[in-house]
């Protein structure tokens, strides 16, 4: 008998919500506007009161986080090569120099003593990502950061509803990207938020997403930056007030999910099965993703194959980034970063979404170890 498939991932939208879609779709204002304004508003409330701005992607929160930090040809800038590829394609884009550094083999998040013995006088900047949703240690990388006079750009893409020592993730720091794509815990369909320090750098972050352009009265109209268009549409902002409005039980499930795995997996899978679980961390993560690293005697592609042979959607999260040829084409190569390099190569990303149920959970741990025994 057949089963049904279960994806990696799906997100959850409601039947308010995609009414409100439709109300905005014959409103006649689809673009920025009022729930622009309003999802603005209340991500704002949501991280204490911080300025935040709305983009059509996370990617170009970072593009803008450098700029308004006067990064640029010359800087450098440390990051992880576990992530996707956009974190380090940013750092290129506005003329800057990727440096990495190795990644912690147990929270599979950038190594801190790599990032403090990485660090030039050329360095600007740090950017961390909180794979899967676990922070890093954040009163060490701000204490790095404040020692060497560096920003940080937060990549919490996957971080939204994270917290470090009960404080949310973006209510505190430098700069604070999100990503609101379709597998993010909660989404907008495509689209991000920067979270900003003053009431400049907002201004300065509303000039980049449009064009440089900035209004004044009826007809007045000045251009004094090379801005982009990277504004959030309102049928965006829309499903993302939607989808806020349940951001602590999508939390609360997801960590719910996450014990469920552990419990199925249960305490002997590591030395049984010889996968790498993650950090069982129910306080500070989010669950944006439940990956393991597998034993290097399964080659992941046939993991893979067999894992959706029964019918359970299955995912990679991320290969090294230093080893795609346009980084490699920078002097990048093999054996520069081990431990990021082994997890790139096994690690796999099992299902995780705000509807799944326990007997999901259940189905997909038996697959799991079926396949690696």
């Amino acid at each position: 008998m057949s089963v049904p498939f279960l994806p990696f991932s799906r997100p959850t939208i409601d039947e308010a919500t995609i009414v409100a879609v439709a109300d905005v779709l014959r409103s006649g204002w689809i673009t920025s506007g009022p729930k622009v304004q309003a999802f603005e508003a209340q991500l704002s409330e949501y991280f204490g009161g911080r300025l935040v701005r709305t983009f059509n992607s996370g990617t170009c929160t970072m593009e803008i986080a450098l700029r308004i930090a006067g990064i640029g040809p010359g800087d450098e800038v440390i990051t992880t090569p576990i992530s996707w590829v956009a974190t380090s394609n940013v750092i290129l884009e506005v003329g800057a120099t990727p440096i990495f550094a190795d990644i912690d083999p147990v929270t599979r998040n950038i190594d801190l003593d790599k990032v403090e013995a990485a660090i030039t006088p050329r360095t600007k900047a740090i950017i961390p990502i909180y794979l899967a949703g676990l922070p890093v240690d954040m009163d060490r990388l701000y204490a790095i950061a404040q020692k060497h006079n560096l920003r940080v750009i937060e990549d919490a893409a996957q971080a939204l509803g994270s917290s470090w020592k009960g404080r949310r993730i973006g209510a505190f720091g430098d700069f604070v990207s999100f990503s609101f794509q379709a597998n993010k815990n909660i989404t907008t369909s495509e689209g991000g938020c920067l979270v900003l320090n003053n009431a400049d750098e907002a201004r300065l972050a509303e000039k980049y997403r449009l064009q440089g352009v900035t209004r004044s009265g009826f007809d007045g109209i000045e251009v004094d930056v090379l801005g982009g268009k990277f504004n959030m549409t309102d049928i965006a902002a829309t499903i993302g007030l939607g989808q806020f409005a349940h951001i602590e039980e999508i939390t609360a499930k997801r960590r719910m999910l996450a014990r469920q795995y552990f419990a199925s997996f249960g305490p002997d899978f590591e030395a049984r099965y010889g996968a790498q679980l993650p950090v069982a961390d129910f306080e500070n993560s989010n669950w944006h993703m439940f990956q393991l690293v597998l034993p290097e005697r399964m080659p992941r592609a046939e993991f893979m194959a067999r894992m959706m042979d029964k019918s359970i959607g299955i995912g990679y999260h991320y290969p090294p980034i230093h080893l795609f040829k346009l980084y490699r084409e920078r002097g990048f190569r093999e054996g520069m970063f081990p431990i990021a390099e082994r997890v790139g190569r096994q690690i796999v990303t099992l299902p995780m979404f705000a509807a799944m149920t326990e007997s999901d959970v259940e189905r997909a741990v038996a697959a799991v170890k079926s396949v690696l025994q």
